[in-house]
């Protein structure tokens, strides 16, 4: 692992010192502060020249100002003459708009792909996109993660229950859900689920049998919690005996806790891509760490190996 080194922002800090433990490195010197009037101002302390660069960033709260650090760091190590420059993405955000769904609207993921390709990223790393096709908006190679094996690993350790089923809040999940409940040996149920406007769902239908069973509700991302609420409601008035969930990004964003804290759900396991915010805390909230899982992705991406035979 010569002549690489790992940067971060600052909404990414505790991961990338995670990763870096998993790399046996230290974490690279910098400093991302702000202007009085919030510009955001750069200063890698340490030569970069003839080094692969990894910067851990992920596009969270405040997402404006993370987006900004990350697009300002790309340029400085670029223009500090670093070998290459990977931006490692944990939570690529701007990824809901992925395709024009009404008249006069924009395509965001396609956006902030040109803004990090112009800022000098040479590749991508990112986790659990929100649609797989973002990987095609870049011109660059990009890795797309998945924390399969983290929340895999953590199902199949603490939910034994052989009445089980894997439940997709929507149709758009039903992959994700369906690969779950492969590798889980469990049964598969969908919520059928209308949004009459952003952030706004309403549960219509169950697809499956989920009377006397427990259910776990699988998502990509957990914004207002609106949809996984609902559907962790329309679960218990179906008969499931008791509900979990899972996700791999924890935006909890708005009245998500509160919702979360009155809802009948058990317990919700997310991962680390963003970080744990002081006003999204509640007693039912797992977290669990990808730094050991993107610490073996750059690894094998620095030392040209397989990066989806981690997956497989």
């Amino acid at each position: 692992m010569d002549r690489i080194k790992i940067f971060t922002g600052n909404s990414n800090k505790l991961l990338a010192l995670e990763i870096c433990e998993q790399l046996g490195m230290t974490l690279g010197k910098s400093e991302v502060k702000s202007f009085s009037d919030g510009e955001v101002y750069v200063d890698i302390q340490e030569s970069v020249r003839g080094v692969d660069v990894y910067v851990v960033q992920s596009i969270c709260t405040p997402c404006n100002d993370n987006l900004m650090e990350l697009l300002i760091m790309l340029d400085a190590f670029k223009r500090a003459s670093a070998l290459s420059v990977t931006a490692v993405i944990p939570y690529y955000g701007y990824a809901r708009q992925d395709r024009k769904v009404a008249p006069r609207t924009p395509i965001t993921a396609k956006l902030v792909a040109d803004l990090i390709t112009v800022a000098g990223a040479s590749r991508v790393v990112c986790v659990d996109l929100h649609a797989g096709q973002i990987q095609g908006f870049f011109n660059i190679p990009v890795d797309h993660l998945y924390a399969t094996p983290v929340l895999l690993k953590y199902m199949q350790e603490n939910f034994t229950d052989d009445d089980m089923v894997i439940v997709s809040p929507d149709a758009g999940g039903v992959e994700r859900a369906r690969a779950f409940a492969k590798r889980l040996g469990s049964n598969l149920a969908i919520i059928d689920k209308r949004r009459p406007r952003p952030n706004v769902s309403e549960v219509m239908n169950i697809i499956g049998e989920v009377e006397g069973k427990t259910a776990i509700l699988l998502d990509d991302m957990i914004d207002t919690a609106g949809t996984l609420t609902q559907a962790a409601e329309a679960l218990k008035n179906n008969g499931a005996r008791q509900v979990y969930a899972c996700c791999t990004h924890a935006v909890l964003s708005g009245p998500a806790i509160q919702r979360l804290d009155k809802s009948p759900i058990k317990e919700l396991v997310v991962t680390n891509t963003i970080p744990e915010r002081p006003g999204a805390i509640s007693p039912k909230i797992k977290r669990l760490s990808v730094g050991p899982l993107l610490g073996e992705a750059l690894k094998r991406i620095h030392c040209g190996e397989s990066v989806s035979s981690l997956f497989v």
